[in-house]
């Protein structure tokens, strides 16, 4: 992968979002839904897109909007629903439109006091609450929705439901509404249902709570708050201007911790931003481009973190530097299956297909099972939410687990808690993240890790997505026996949308993208990175041929 010149480098001012012609964009143009890039599509993360390309515009998000109310009276859901959005300035305008379909629809709904930001994760935590102890046809279940794309750049906008379970909604319940919201646009929307708020945003079904207080206060149920406070250790955190903002100042108020925050302001062009690897702001926490102004501040700190904007990312910065994701997952499942008593032996440990096959060494170590599923954070819901799973983790930088009793914390990416996480081994037993990770591949070898994106039109992804092991004769993978060919995920036996060959000591896995005209190529060795390059190499050629016309 190519790194632009001006990586890890700030922006020109001149070269920032232009705030006032996104919005405008977003009220003003209206979608050609001739054109399918113009449609709702929900990813492995939702609705994603521009306004001034037509695919996130006031029109897109009435139309979802609308779809979720209809979706929420299908399914007899009628408890409150929750609501966040992150700062993006696209958010802003998505959040307001929201509300004013959600209130004509009579759906009630509960936002921060204030109407300020909320984390993705905090909204999942608050359904959850609000669903203790209720019946799964209980029609006073609650559900949520987050208004944000996540890491993406300023000029993005993203919208997210989260079912009764609390975290990403399933495949069926995503296409369901992205078709009805993509059948309420081609009518041009005269199926949604619409008020108008006023200035002071008030209206009868909306219910402004302190989503701040409970969050926090129920943070020592799941991390040891006394243990990082008492040992005095130096914490650094940056938000990335993201909505994890308050929150984090709250935590340290509360629990009296010896903490600075980096980046204590919001900007929507988040101007303060270095450029990510291809050049572009991208909040990527766990992007050393991206993190690059915090990464200089590593020796100012014993510990320090971050958080993307909707705060379901995390990144972990110790004196060695930025972790890498696939190393901290390592880290956490080790520490979290040997320090909580509580949890019941026959917990499985959950990772995606694309994380680091260092997850199945150290759990082949301390002796738990692994629950490998597709990609997408979806796949950990019914496991985190049943105690099936204690942890459920993925390569891009998210992952949550349970409280100290396995009880459900959040069943949707937490990048809140891994922080914590990360202060809690270091003030209990003295050694960091990354002490840990060394003692890993001490014990477990090191992995190379690199991912690979290319164009690809709709018929190569298509074909990328539908493909069976019988149509592959692949027995040698960079001159390893292949040991297993996936088109099916060993944990729940879903469809992985790709394949994913396996070596004694490599793998690779192919899968196209949901929501953009590429594919990806995810690889490891623990033989270092000629072995991986090889097997990189194959992986491509292995793509050319199944789907050379």
């Amino acid at each position: 992968m190519a790194i632009h010149p001006e990586a890890g480098k700030k922006s020109n001012p001149r070269e920032l979002t232009n705030i006032a012609r996104l919005m405008s964009d977003y009220f003003t143009i209206r979608p050609d839904m001739i054109n399918p890039a113009c449609h709702v599509s929900f990813g492995t993360s939702g609705h994603r897109g521009v306004s001034s390309k037509a695919s996130f515009n006031e029109m897109h998000i009435q139309a979802i909007s609308q779809a979720v109310a209809e979706y929420r009276l299908k399914e007899n859901i009628r408890g409150p629903l929750y609501i966040g959005m992150d700062s993006h300035a696209l958010s802003e305008a998505a959040f307001i439109t929201a509300l004013e379909v959600l209130c004509a629809n009579g759906v009630e709904t509960v936002v921060q006091r204030g109407l300020t930001y909320t984390p993705t994760p905090v909204v999942s935590h608050a359904i959850l609450r609000h669903n203790h102890g209720k019946s799964n046809d209980d029609p006073s279940l609650s559900d949520g929705i987050i208004i944000t794309p996540s890491h993406n750049p300023p000029m993005f906008g993203g919208f997210k439901y989260n079912p009764p379970t609390g975290g990403p909604a399933g495949t069926e319940t995503t296409k369901w509404i992205q078709n009805r919201a993509n059948e309420l646009l081609m009518d041009d929307n005269r199926g949604v249902k619409r008020v108008v708020l006023g200035a002071d945003r008030r209206h009868e079904h909306i219910h402004e709570e302190d989503y701040i207080a409970p969050y926090v206060a129920d943070l020592r149920n799941i991390i040891d708050m006394d243990a990082i406070a008492s040992s005095g250790i130096h914490l650094g955190v940056n938000p990335l201007g993201g909505s994890t903002l308050d929150f984090w100042n709250a935590i340290a108020e509360a629990y009296h911790l010896n903490m600075t925050n980096t980046q204590p302001y919001i900007d929507a062009t988040f101007g303060f931003m270095t450029r990510d690897h291809d050049g572009k702001i991208r909040m990527d926490c766990s992007s050393p481009y991206a993190m690059a102004s915090m990464i200089e501040m590593k020796n100012d700190f014993d510990l320090a973190f971050g958080n993307d904007p909707d705060g379901d990312r995390h990144g972990i910065v110790t004196r060695s530097g930025l972790m890498n994701p696939n190393h901290y997952l390592a880290v956490m499942i080790e520490y979290l299956y040997t320090t909580r008593e509580r949890w019941p032996r026959n917990m499985k440990v959950g990772k995606t297909l694309v994380s680091s096959a260092l997850i199945d060494r150290v759990c082949e170590g301390i002796g738990r099972e692994v629950y490998e599923v597709p990609v997408g954070f979806k796949w950990f819901v019914d496991g985190l939410f049943s105690g099936l799973l204690g942890f459920g983790g993925e390569e891009s930088a998210g992952a949550s687990f349970l409280q100290f009793d396995g009880g459900v914390w959040s069943t949707d990416k937490d990048g809140i808690i891994p922080c914590l996480l990360a202060a809690e081994m270091t003030a209990k037993t003295g050694i960091d993240p990354a002490a840990r990770h060394q003692a890993h591949v001490n014990k477990y070898g090191e992995p190379a890790y690199g991912r690979i994106e290319t164009a690809a039109d709709a018929r190569v992804r298509k074909l990328l997505g539908s493909l069976t092991a019988d149509k592959l004769r692949i027995d040698e993978l960079a001159g390893e026996k292949v040991e297993r060919v996936l088109t099916n995920a060993p944990g729940n036996g879903a469809p992985i949308g790709g394949l994913k060959i396996c070596a004694p000591s490599g793998w690779f896995a192919v899968r196209p993208s949901g929501t953009e005209d590429i594919y990806k190529i995810y690889a490891e060795s623990f033989l270092g990175s000629d072995h991986l390059a090889k097997i990189q190499t194959q992986a491509v050629e292995i793509v050319n041929d199944v789907t050379k016309e």
